[in-house]
């Protein structure tokens, strides 16, 4: 295919730059998850001995020990955080104009860790090889094995700092990229029978089932995901959505773009006009919750304020680059459940 390298990597800009990102950021699942996915090694864990884990580019890291001085993408360090593993470095979205938290940030205190960068083709190397890596971590939103957040004009310095491992979040279901973290998370030593952890996995599980009879109830009901940026609107497709491709397989009824304008993009979303942002009909619409993207708020465009579902109020979140614990995926879950339950049909 001509220009695929070019496609590729103008792509993954777009998806971290914001607006179109979010929707595309979102990536991934459909599935055949076990031919895809790697397997965890977790003979030799933290507690002793040498560690191995086998990631989705196939690649096994071993080392004599369990990695401590860990660095990952802020979203991947926020989801092994809510396992009990702590990283010493990040990079991506981890703090806000104002010094706070990022939403991609999770719960971890990130006044605790070294901030390598924090927005797009950002990543200080000698920050990094100060503290002495044993291992980086990110996700890979495409399917040539690229680490989500690692600049193309460094990554070969990084690489020769620490081995790294990497987690798809392309083309399969939450659920794949749930349990390899979790897989990952339990071979770093993370004690996964702790009760806040399994109680955390059946509380995803009852907030999938809720959905799923939800959707069943009310399939009339179209649900719309978008993203804002100044100049324009974002409608998100879902075959390359790790949180999209979930709720559809549940039975959410998603507008899609037209096949002609999700080509123009690789498949991952539509870019329209302020003035033709009503050109799909909704009753739910789910924004981008990063921070890269206009928050519904804050946006004064009079075509937005007048769409139907914006009016009724049946505007929600989305977490478009989901952290990967169970614990994070809850809340997603239950919102759109809940705003299915609560829709009333406006398009």
């Amino acid at each position: 295919m001509p220009n695929a390298r070019t496609a590729r990597l103008s792509r993954r800009g777009l998806l971290a730059a914001g607006g179109a990102l979010g929707l595309g950021a979102v990536l991934t699942a459909c599935g055949d998850d076990d031919a895809k996915d790697g397997g965890a090694d977790t003979k030799g864990s933290a507690k002793s001995g040498p560690w191995s884990f086998k990631d989705d580019r196939g690649t096994t890291v071993k080392l004599d020990e369990a990695p401590k001085n860990i660095v990952a993408f802020t979203g991947v360090a926020a989801a092994l955080y809510d396992y009990g593993i702590e990283v010493k470095g990040v990079f991506g979205p981890t703090t806000t104009k104002d010094g706070k938290a990022d939403v991609q940030a999770g719960d971890m205190d990130v006044s605790k860790v070294t901030v390598l960068g924090n927005v797009w083709d950002q990543f200080n190397v000698e920050k990094y090889a100060a503290l002495a890596p044993d291992v980086l971590i990110s996700t890979m939103f495409d399917d040539a094995g690229t680490l989500w957040y690692v600049p193309e004009a460094s990554k070969d310095k990084i690489a020769k700092l620490a081995p790294s491992v990497g987690i798809s979040v392309f083309d399969r279901q939450l659920t794949g990229p749930l349990q390899r973290m979790w897989e990952l998370a339990e071979s770093l030593g993370a004690d996964m029978k702790d009760a806040k952890i399994t109680d955390a996995k059946k509380r995803f599980e009852a907030a999938s089932e809720r959905l799923r009879k939800a959707a069943k109830a009310k399939p009339e009901i179209k649900v719309l995901v978008g993203s804002a940026s100044p100049e324009l609107f974002y409608v998100s497709g879902t075959n390359l959505s790790i949180d999209l491709e979930y709720f559809k397989a549940l039975g959410v009824n998603f507008v899609e773009p037209t096949e002609e304008a999700k080509k123009a993009t690789g498949g991952w979303f539509e870019s329209l006009s302020w003035e033709n942002v009503d050109k799909h009909k909704a009753d739910v619409i789910m924004m981008d919750d990063r921070s890269s993207a206009i928050q519904p708020a804050d946006i004064t465009e009079a075509t937005w304020k007048q769409l139907p579902a914006v009016k009724a109020g049946q505007v929600i979140a989305r977490s478009t680059e989901p952290i990967l614990s169970y614990d994070k995926c809850v809340a997603p879950v239950e919102a759109l459940a809940e705003a299915i339950e609560k829709a009333k049909k406006v398009s």
